[in-house]
């Protein structure tokens, strides 16, 4: 059969969406249903009942015998407890049942997910609310109802809460504003595409990996002849055994109503990427986190595993996940879209303003929200933006802006087609700004892209910050210019004074460039380069003023969240270190002394025949002090794991990035050396040549 040919039909096909509603709802259930969706109200306690039976019996019809509220704990990924449908009936039998209670409200335990020191182990209850605004589906035989997750007292434990919270936030505020351009819009909503690269690697080499499996990124390895410095891998032709994968995932995706629109091999070998279609930012997250997990589990199906940290081989490019992030009203128009015009379209200018300062005066959050322990491998490479927020604009923007901060009329920059000089191909109309890779934060001609994502991170946090940030600064902007006697006259005044104050944040070159380091710190831009400098500024007084103002979080649910992300950070280093140790123990060196021995005898049976043994003896020599090497950097990260001080999560954090972290570049050195070295016959598990480049 023909896929492509039944795309619209798959689309969806496992999705209680609109169509079905409509189908199955009563028309007066389905308009407040929809209400509820499109506007961002309170769902109407008798439209459950009705909407929980349709609800049922649709997903009955799909195979489903169970139900879950699936939600998306601090964890950073997704949670999950099964109840069938079933009840039972007095003659013994069961009857297939699903009430409006079960469909708003679910009770999983919440001790043993991460909160941060909101609940101690005793206080067990938690509870999950349906979020009406994301669709339910069908998987694996269960109907997955998305929800938001909290404590039994209230507090928030998950991310879809406060990233409803953000979106609302935004929405008040750029209505606000909009009202002010004569404009009666009800609801703003921002929108994300985020791009998912992620690495596919044999199942057979994973398995054999303890690496890979404890951790997800390999922690030995050393580079191949050959890497990506051919650059023949990036948008090449994709191998049969990848491009079956790819077709089944889509497959899938569709079915779950997820827009998987791009797909195409990436910079390093064996990564890839996937690109979906915009859409409202909290149904992106809720497909983000679908697409991991379905990746991963159609990767098994095809004999390979999928790796999603940021950095699985040293050496290679990482994998992050670009987040082009937009903002859109409920009648379609997208706030960020310059116009043929930009420099006389004056509502568009104030919400690039209003994203510039939040930019520049809520750095540490944009860095915070992207903080973690896989993506420090990654940021300041060649590969992803540096650790320093900064904005790219492009050249014709930025005159924009520098024309009215100096009160001058702009002049629009040609629009100009290239001519490629062959007759029989059409002229190419020319951007008027090109793309910078290198920047983190960069507007890429009607949304931002921001670039530093993790490839396994939770979009939520970085759309919490970002949606919260432009809300404040939106806030601000309309309590100045509500009221004004001359609307335009105080707007210009606005715009000119923002621009002149949050400029330092734009660069629009190279961010790999070690000057721009320099040039940064000129300007006062923070550098905070690692995930232990950063996260303790979670709580500065103007983050948590931000958030309450608000009502995102409360400050005990900021503080909660920051020692939960730092655990979280000394911890996956802990799990590294020891996995490490049990490596170079038991694996490493025990070959690497075979290998030893193995050569030492070479050695002896060549001076007993009376033979020049030069090469075992250099040979001998090089391996014999590697080893020793090797034995006395795995005793040093022993003793400084076992010295681990008792203390507060944040000194936790930095003891294991100044103390551990060292100790563990210090193993891999000697051990990388040893692989070049030691007969592939002796070598432990598949190296980075036969997991890169298998067949």
């Amino acid at each position: 059969m023909n896929t492509a040919k039944n795309v619209p039909e798959l689309f969806g096909s496992m999705v209680f969406n609109e169509t079905v509603m409509r189908e199955r709802l009563p028309k007066d259930v389905y308009k407040k249903l929809k209400q509820t969706m499109r506007e961002g109200t309170a769902i109407d306690a008798e439209v459950a009942p009705v909407v929980a039976t349709a609800m049922k019996d649709w997903a009955l019809s799909k195979g489903a015998t169970h139900y879950t509220h699936w939600f998306q704990p601090l964890t950073g990924i997704t949670a999950e407890k099964h109840d069938s449908f079933i009840s039972p009936t007095d003659d013994g039998g069961v009857v297939m049942e699903f009430s409006g209670k079960e469909l708003i409200r679910g009770e999983p335990d919440a001790s043993s997910f991460p909160s941060g020191g909101l609940r101690a182990t005793f206080e067990a209850r938690g509870y999950t609310a349906w979020d009406p605004t994301s669709y339910a589906f069908v998987k694996d035989g269960t109907l997955y109802i998305p929800t938001a997750f909290c404590s039994y007292t209230g507090e928030i434990l998950d991310k879809k809460t406060p990233l409803l919270r953000s979106m609302d936030a935004l929405s008040t505020q750029a209505c606000r504003v909009l009202k002010l351009f004569g404009k009666d819009v009800k609801r703003v909503t921002t929108t994300v595409g985020p791009e998912q690269e992620y690495f596919l690697i044999d199942k057979a080499d994973y398995a054999k990996r303890k690496d890979l499996i404890f951790t997800g990124r390999t922690l030995f390895g050393a580079m191949p002849p050959k890497g990506q410095e051919m650059e023949d891998h990036y948008f090449g032709s994709i191998r049969p055994r990848v491009a079956a994968f790819m077709q089944e995932l889509d497959e899938e995706l569709w079915k779950l109503g997820i827009f998987a629109k791009t797909k195409h091999n990436e910079v390093a070998p064996c990564q890839h990427e996937m690109a979906p279609v915009f859409t409202t930012t909290n149904i992106a997250t809720d497909h983000n986190q679908l697409t991991m997990e379905v990746m991963r589990r159609v990767a098994e199906r095809h004999g390979f595993v999928c790796l999603l940290n940021e950095k699985p081989f040293e050496g290679v490019n990482g994998s992050g996940k670009h987040n082009n992030w937009s903002i859109s009203t409920d009648t379609g128009e997208n706030l960020l879209e310059p116009g043929k015009a930009p420099s006389g379209n004056l509502q568009f200018l104030l919400f690039l303003t209003a994203v510039i300062k939040a930019v520049d005066e809520y750095q540490d959050l944009l860095r915070i929200s992207v903080a973690s322990a896989g993506n420090d491998h990654r940021l300041g490479a060649n590969e992803a933006p540096p650790a320093i927020i900064s904005m790219f604009i492009g050249d014709e923007l930025q005159a924009i802006l520098d024309a009215v901060e100096a009160g001058r009329d702009y002049t629009d920059v040609a629009k100009t087609k290239m001519d490629l000089g062959v007759s029989a191909l059409p002229d190419i109309q020319k951007d008027t700004t090109d793309r910078n890779r290198t920047s983190p934060f960069a507007f890429t001609g009607n949304k931002f892209e921001f670039r530093m994502l993790g490839s396994s991170l939770n979009i939520a946090c970085p759309n919490i910050m970002l949606n919260t940030a432009v809300a404040e600064e939106l806030r601000q902007f309309a309590d100045e210019l509500d009221g004004a006697t001359d609307f335009q006259a105080a707007l210009t005044a606005l715009l000119r004074r923002e621009i002149k104050a949050h400029k330092r944040i734009i660069f629009n070159g190279n961010g790999y460039d070690e000057s721009w380091v320099a040039e940064a710190e000129k300007r006062g831009l923070l550098n905070l380069k690692s995930t232990d400098a950063a996260l303790p500024h979670y709580t500065d007084e103007k983050n948590i003023r931000l958030f309450e103002t608000h009502g995102v979080y409360t400050k005990l649910e900021m503080e909660s969240r920051e020692e939960a992300v730092i655990e979280e950070y000394y911890k996956t280093l802990h799990i590294e270190a020891l996995t490490m140790r049990d490596m170079a123990r038991r694996e490493i060196l025990p070959a690497c002394l075979s290998f030893e021995r193995a050569v030492a005898d070479g050695a002896l049976a060549k001076k007993q025949l009376g033979l020049a043994g030069g090469a075992e003896t250099r040979l001998l020599t090089q391996v014999s002090a590697l080893n020793d090497a090797l034995e006395c950097a795995v005793s040093t990260l022993e003793e400084a794991v076992e010295a681990v001080p008792k203390a507060d999560a944040e000194t936790l954090a930095h003891y294991y990035h100044d103390e551990v972290l060292p100790c563990m570049d210090a193993v891999r050195k000697p051990s990388d050396a040893l692989e070049r070295m030691v007969g592939k016959e002796y070598w432990p598990f598949p190296t980075y040549a036969d997991i890169l480049f298998y067949t």
